[in-house]
């Protein structure tokens, strides 16, 4: 078997260390977008424009 290069070893560390992190940054992610658009709709529907 050859040798990998760094390059090769960092992508291969990248991809496993995505795969334990991933869904737990996705969801996060989810969560912070849905919080920031009701923060948004509320911020807006307590402002009286009429």
């Amino acid at each position: 078997m050859r040798e990998l290069s760094a390059e090769a070893r960092l992508h291969l560390y990248a991809r496993s260390l995505s795969r334990k992190t991933g869904t737990g940054f996705h969801a996060a992610a989810l969560y912070g977008a849905f919080a920031l658009i009701a923060g948004v709709v509320f911020g807006t529907l307590s402002v009286h424009p009429f």
